[in-house]
């Protein structure tokens, strides 16, 4: 099959052109050509390119012919090379042959040939090549039928899959997330041989572990990933707190619903409307305390009280158990975590003005996330009820909207600040002044008074003198 066609990139030619000057039989492989027969476009373009000889030698005078614009960078220890250059990335390559030890995933790297450069490859749909030289210029290298496999939407290895996957267990990783983003089914015999090598993901680092699973995180459907993960129990190697939420327990006729299934359905439902990766992970944390809060009563059946404390306070130390960002995106995952029931109560009962403005101030800009997470979080297979409560949720946006309109609660600053305080009664900074900015906030909170200097002025002098505190002026 020859692809000149699809060729269109300047890039090639280029190339094409340097590496029969080098007399380098030079390829452009991998995700590229993948997508390429799929006619998949992808976000960014990366560029893979493999030539027998020097990947570095060929990619340096890329990059003199392209000019000042190309950013040009070698990694020695890998033997590449790459170029960006106008927002897309090129990776350079000599063709290489690879072994492995047992306790590592990194290889043991030698020259190889194209045929040695393709058997490592993880996956036949990425082992595939396009023959860059003139004389073949555009001509497609298919060893192991990954065209085939793309028809048939298969995820398959070239060699045996214990190899492959003991070899390179991140390699496990990436067949899931290739099976959820590509919507294909891996091959029975792959998918058998995940479930024994699930083990060896030990040897894998967590952040190229956490980077694959975010991957899977990002698809239009992650559940079909995270099922596959649990599985082939490779998610119980990295996140075993959503493996806990797996099962049912039922006492007196009474079970509760299995709450794994329930968070895969709500972070699918959520998926829907958002391409957030921190709001997707709020959506699969939401309920993650509940195994630790379950308990059962006779007249009441299973609850799951303070799951929601319980629940933020776990986001930390997920996020540090899987190096994630211990950043402003942990304490906005942690915000959600805690709040996702607080819309959910004001849809069960009359919504009033204190409540609403108390989850204004609580969520500040935030609240729209956090509704979004409480629309998803509507799973009952009960049309009505699903229903009922999207109703609900519709009034509960409406007397939000009326409340900021009128209040402007959302990111709410005091009016009267701590220096104000201190300077109109004179006083020294101390526990009075937490006592009146409290109660203030309460005040408004409330809708005792409203949220303006004035008011709070009046409230503030009412309150002093409730402490036995007078303003300055007064003072002898």
């Amino acid at each position: 099959m020859n692809l000149k066609k699809s060729l269109t990139n300047p890039i090639f030619s280029i190339i094409s052109e340097i590496a029969d000057e080098l007399n380098y039989p030079t390829y452009v492989v991998g995700g590229w050509v993948r997508d390429t027969l799929l006619n998949r476009k992808q976000k960014k373009t990366d560029i893979d390119f493999v030539c027998i000889g020097s990947g570095i030698a060929l990619a340096k005078k890329v990059a003199e012919k392209l000019g000042r614009k190309a950013n040009y960078k070698v990694f020695k220890n890998f033997g590449t090379a790459m170029i960006n250059f106008e927002g897309e990335t090129y990776e350079f390559v000599g063709a290489r042959k690879e072994s492995y030890r047992n306790d590592s995933r990194k290889p043991i790297v030698e020259n190889g040939t194209l045929e040695d450069d393709q058997n490592r490859r993880d996956f036949t749909i990425n082992a595939m090549s396009i023959q860059l030289n003139q004389d073949n210029y555009g001509k497609l290298i298919d060893p192991f039928n990954g065209q085939k496999d793309l028809e048939n939407k298969i995820i398959r290895t070239p060699l045996d899959p214990d190899i492959t996957y003991s070899d390179d267990p991140l390699r496990m990783m990436r067949a899931i997330r290739f099976a959820t983003e590509l919507n294909f089914t891996i091959e029975e015999k792959s998918f058998e041989s995940l479930k024994q090598n699930a083990n060896r993901l030990n040897i894998v680092s967590t952040e190229r572990i956490t980077d694959e699973f975010n991957k899977i995180m990002l698809c239009p459907k992650p559940s079909i990933g995270i099922n596959l993960l649990f599985e082939t129990r490779l998610l119980q190697e990295f996140f075993p707190e959503l493996c806990d939420l797996y099962g049912v327990d039922i006492k007196n006729g009474h079970a509760h619903k299995d709450n794994f299934y329930h968070t895969l359905e709500v972070l699918d439902n959520i998926s829907e409307n958002t391409e957030d990766l921190w709001l997707r992970w709020a959506a699969i944390l939401h309920d993650i305390a509940k195994p630790k809060t379950k308990k059962y009563y006779k007249n009441q059946g299973w609850t799951f009280h303070g799951h929601e404390f319980f629940g933020a306070k776990m986001v930390s130390k997920i996020f540090k158990n899987l190096k994630l960002p211990l950043n402003e995106k942990m304490k906005y995952v942690k915000k959600l975590v805690l709040l996702h029931l607080r819309p959910i109560v004001l849809a069960k009962d009359i919504v009033t003005d204190s409540a609403v403005r108390r989850l204004l101030f609580d969520a500040g800009d935030d609240i729209d996330d956090l509704m979004m997470l409480c629309d998803a979080d509507i799973t009952s297979k009960n049309p009505n009820k699903v229903k009922k409560y999207l109703d609900n949720f519709q009034l509960v946006r409406k007397k939000l909207k009326e409340v900021e309109e009128k209040d402007h609660i959302r990111n709410w600053q005091p009016p009267i600040n701590g220096e104000d305080i201190m300077q109109f009664f004179g006083i020294k900074a101390g526990k009075e002044i937490g006592i009146i900015k409290n109660a203030i906030k309460e005040a408004i909170l409330d809708g005792e008074i409203k949220n303006d200097k004035e008011e709070a002025l009046d409230f503030m002098i009412k309150k002093g003198a409730e402490i036995n505190l007078s303003p300055k002026e007064k003072k002898k």
